[in-house]
């Protein structure tokens, strides 16, 4: 096999993506070919064009995420793909979407931050189920009364929504199109029995709970669009700067202690 050649090289990273069965970024790629042997970014780049190429017209395609490329059955055949698995899609609340949603165009955020926008309280096996998907992660900690932690998502996140970056996050415009117009409200005409009437008459009217609905949420969030953090690698260090901080107040107050 000649690893020069672009088009024989597009076979063999086929067979280590189809063997893999996850996402290889190029550094992985690379590691897989001994060191006299071993192609350079810019022929791995080529190669993978080529394999791209290759799969027009095909069930499956080359698609690269946060993590690497990957392949993968085309989008128009998951219906038919999805019998293969006796078990169900697993379905998610409004509340983990919305709250997810808000993690996504807002992040870093914090609990505190995703109540006042939503109207209400997050429930936590919310943030605790997105984070044993491992679709967000805590990045750091809010420099406020009670350091509230951050929430971001991570590259598993991107991977899951078929993302490469942040970046390709649709716009909120779009999400906002998505949303079912409410169904319109029909007269009833038939007569209600004196006997339910009268029982409702006595009836106190409840107070209407206000809660942000999905439209509003997005329009908050449109707001929030811009400058969008991707990148919270300031965060840690400034976490352990902190923290390195808070422990030598604490060695200085000890030893004044000792002193006395």
């Amino acid at each position: 096999m000649n690893l020069s050649d672009p088009k024989h090289l597009a076979g063999l990273l086929e067979a280590f993506l189809l063997a893999a069965g996850r996402p290889l970024s190029l550094e992985r790629l690379a590691e897989l070919f001994e060191e006299h042997e071993r192609p350079g970014p810019a022929l791995m780049k080529k190669a993978l064009g080529e394999l791209e190429k290759s799969c027009k017209g095909r069930a499956f395609e080359l698609k690269e995420v946060a993590t690497g490329y990957r392949l993968q059955v085309r989008e128009r055949y998951a219906p038919w793909v999805g019998r293969l698995w006796e078990e169900r899609p697993q379905r998610y609340s409004r509340a983990l979407l919305e709250t997810l949603a808000l993690i996504a165009y807002r992040q870093p955020i914090t609990r505190g931050e995703i109540e006042e926008i939503r109207g209400v309280a997050v429930n936590s096996q919310i943030v605790k189920t997105l984070q044993e998907r491992e679709w967000i992660r805590v990045v750091g900690y809010r420099d406020v009364p009670g350091r509230p932690a951050m929430l971001a998502t991570t590259k598993a996140f991107l991977d899951h929504f078929n993302l490469a970056s942040l970046d390709e996050l649709p716009p909120l415009a779009v999400l906002r199109e998505m949303e079912p117009e409410p169904l319109p409200v029909l007269d009833d005409d038939r007569p209600v029995p004196d006997d339910l009437q009268a029982r409702a008459d006595l009836e106190t009217p409840a107070e209407p709970h206000e809660q942000t609905s999905f439209r509003s949420l997005l329009a908050e969030l449109d707001n929030m669009e811009q400058g969008l953090k991707t990148d919270f690698d300031d965060l840690a260090r400034q976490q352990e700067s902190d923290d390195a901080e808070q422990g030598a107040d604490e060695a200085s107050t000890q030893a004044e202690r000792t002193d006395s």
